[in-house]
């Protein structure tokens, strides 16, 4: 099967992903009470997107594993590596050009983990053009333009920080749910993060983090409130429409398109914002960390990571008013690190520090039972797997940002923020918080359960986003702050590198031989 590549990026200043680019969703009106019918899990908004993109054209099948003028020995052995030699050419030429570096190790290497290779079937070019430079970027007057360089841009002698992230399908037999494709919440997917050009991080347990980026879309289903008066999963009512259409130019925020604050065409981050006059992308991006990593010796980062129902989270959302990065005050204040009750995210006051003994022992971390949110299963109906998680699943923030921002006459109608954010976040969290903790544990987010949304039944699957639903990635420089949001989120202020994808139409095999331990 022909391969095709299609590029998720936007064009110059991000406005390819206006109307005349995206492309026309169809509306579909439904009855209240009366919702479409729920297939077996919700596909994502940006899957039903029509894209006007160009398909990009590569030199043919594993052209990448031909040698070129100049190559080096190592250069050579990397391009006929099996999960290289099939990579298309730009992604190829990344890759190459990292081998070609100072380096300590090449870029790493994608191991088979089934029967069948791991497929490719997404992946992101990274570098600094597309966000505003920042002190994590390059010297900036008055600030440390009269210190040691070590942001992005500035190891090996200036050579600009670029990177690939990799994303392969594991065809595995006998997963829980039985997924077929990178396309459903229950697959598993590994990432493959390789940089060039970040300095280590040295003080104060700093550390890099990879992001997987969502930006919210506009429904494309019109729904009205259900006989429990609650809003059908990813849908909006058609006086949420109408509101939203009165405040929006012509072309924007239709059905299917990414959601835009001001109303307008879409933009996204770009090297010409201005924080500090509130010059900035329009678009409400949410991320799923893809972890904490930091370089090597000769400014190479090499980090996997895997994307599945245990791992596909998102930070708490009611984190976002003490970033910094909404309005450039200095971050000094965090929430709590339990998970707040439900009065307190009815009110200003949140985050509370004062936290009752019998919560404290029921979510805090214990020197005899440890907080482990990698303990994210067992072979025993969840008894063991990790239930006092800070993060939620990232269907789930999608749905309290819908709340949020397209909601706007059928959920707290009349609200502002930050209260609004809060209500949200206790109203989609109760759904599925089944013994009322205020944390959503991995038994009650299992993919097998079937949740009750109002008069609904979703299944676990529908509280996860799909891969093909994150169309950025970036990372940033962090510090402990106490936060699991990203530094100064949800700004690039902490940006090191970013980039947009690409998604390989069907995939292609990509892989070497098996790993040791399938895992």
């Amino acid at each position: 099967m022909k391969t095709q590549h299609t590029k998720l990026r936007p064009k110059a200043l991000g406005l390819a992903l206006s109307m005349a680019a995206v492309g026309t969703i169809a509306l579909t009106n439904v009855a209240s009470a009366a919702p479409e019918s729920s297939p077996k899990f919700h596909k994502s908004h940006l899957e039903q997107i029509k894209t006007a993109f160009k398909n990009r054209k590569g030199r043919g099948a594993h052209e990448c594993a031909r040698p070129q003028a100049g190559d080096t020995r190592s250069v050579r052995q990397l391009r006929r590596r099996g999960d290289v030699a099939p990579l298309p050419l730009d992604l190829c030429d990344r890759i190459v050009e990292l081998e070609k570096r100072p380096h300590s190790q090449s870029p790493l290497t994608v191991f088979a983990e089934a029967d069948e290779p791991s497929l490719l079937f997404r992946y992101y070019l990274l570098d600094t053009t597309e966000f505003e430079a920042n002190p994590f970027t390059g010297p900036i007057a008055g600030i440390n333009d009269q210190a040691i360089q070590t942001g992005a841009n500035t190891a090996n002698g200036g050579l600009p920080t670029v990177g690939a992230v990799r994303m392969v399908f594991e065809p595995k037999e006998g997963l829980p749910g039985d997924p077929q494709t990178a396309a459903d919440p229950a697959a598993f997917v590994d990432i493959f993060t390789d940089i060039s050009g970040l300095f280590v991080i040295n003080n104060e347990a700093g550390w890099y983090e990879g992001w997987l980026i969502r930006d919210l879309t506009v429904p494309t289903v019109i729904a009205e409130l259900d006989a429990q008066g609650v809003n059908p999963w990813g849908t909006m009512t058609r006086a949420d429409y109408d509101a939203l259409r009165a405040r929006s130019a012509e072309g924007a925020n239709k059905p299917g398109d990414i959601f835009t604050l001001d109303g307008q065409a879409v933009r996204f981050p770009s090297a010409e914002d201005n924080f500090a006059n509130g010059d900035l992308g329009n678009t409400v991006g949410f991320p799923v960390s893809i972890g904490a990593f930091n370089s090597l010796q000769q400014s190479d980062v090499h980090a996997y990571w895997e994307l599945n129902p245990g791992t596909n989270w998102t930070f708490p959302l009611y984190e976002l008013p003490f970033t910094g990065g909404l309005d450039g005050r200095p971050a000094v204040e965090t929430p709590s690190i339990v998970p707040p009750s439900a009065d307190a995210l009815l009110s200003d006051d949140i985050p509370v520090r004062i936290i009752d003994e019998l919560r404290r022992a029921a979510l805090g971390d214990n020197p005899l039972d440890p907080r482990d949110p990698d303990r994210t299963e067992d072979e025993v109906n969840f008894t063991q797997a990790e239930s006092r998680n800070r993060f939620i699943p990232s269907n789930v923030a999608n749905e309290i940002l819908l709340d949020v921002f397209v909601r706007t006459e059928s959920f707290a109608p009349g609200v502002g923020l930050p209260t609004r954010l809060y209500m949200a976040y206790q109203h989609q969290v109760a759904k599925f918080d089944a013994n009322g903790d205020g944390a959503i544990s991995f038994g009650e987010a299992s993919i097998l359960r079937e949740i009750p949304n109002g008069t609904e039944v979703l299944t676990g699957r529908d509280l996860y986003l799909s891969a093909n639903d994150f169309n950025r990635f970036a990372v940033t420089r962090e510090i402990n702050d106490g936060l699991l949001a990203p530094r100064f989120a949800p700004s690039q202020r902490a940006y090191v590198a970013s980039g947009f994808a690409t998604a390989i139409e069907g995939g292609i095999e990509a892989s070497v031989n098996r790993d040791a331990d399938d895992r």
